[in-house]
């Protein structure tokens, strides 16, 4: 029996979830989110949604945690949503936005302008003296994962120096340069 699949998921007060074939859909304050979930079953009982699989075959079994643990993102992110803050790191990296664009300059010979998916809140924090803080907010936890991972890919964090863009709280393993 898979231990994450077989504990129910409380929904929270102002939660409301509802299963339509084979497609579960979760409305909260901040949004609302749908999930298509194939081979489980899924129910809605006193306050708690409950999951259980048909048979004790690998797949089954991997599914049963997996799907129990996207409606549990699913519903704490309609009510209270995630966040994600990225640190840039060096020498004139800057980072600036314009509703839905984000520009970043990078050290590269042009800026890049990136377009963010309209469901995710972007906000830029420069103070100075600090390094620039690009901050993502979104009700769909995957999806804000994924943006994050898209703008730190364009400078990934280097182990010399230290320069790059990591996340906020991240420890890098550093290492030491050349010994003369």
């Amino acid at each position: 029996m898979s231990r994450i699949g077989k504990n129910p998921v409380v929904i929270t007060e102002g939660v409301t979830v509802d299963v339509k074939g084979g497609v579960v859909v979760v409305k909260g304050k901040l949004g609302e989110l749908t999930q298509e979930i194939k081979d489980i079953t899924v129910k809605v009982e006193d306050g708690k949604v409950v999951l259980e699989r048909p048979s004790e075959l690998k797949d089954h079994k991997a599914k049963h945690g997996l799907y129990r643990a996207l409606i549990a993102n699913m519903i704490e992110g309609v009510s209270k949503g995630y966040t994600k803050e990225l640190e840039l790191v060096g020498v004139g990296y800057r980072a600036s936005s314009q509703g839905q664009k984000l520009e970043l300059a990078l050290g590269f010979s042009h800026n890049i302008v990136m377009s963010i998916a309209p469901e995710v809140k972007i906000e830029t924090i420069s103070d100075k003296g600090k390094n620039p803080i690009v901050k993502l907010t979104s009700s769909d936890k995957q999806l804000v994962g994924q943006v994050a991972a898209k703008i730190r890919s364009y400078r990934k964090p280097e182990p010399y120096k230290g320069k790059g863009i990591k996340f906020v709280g991240e420890v890098l393993r550093r290492k030491a340069g050349k010994s003369a």
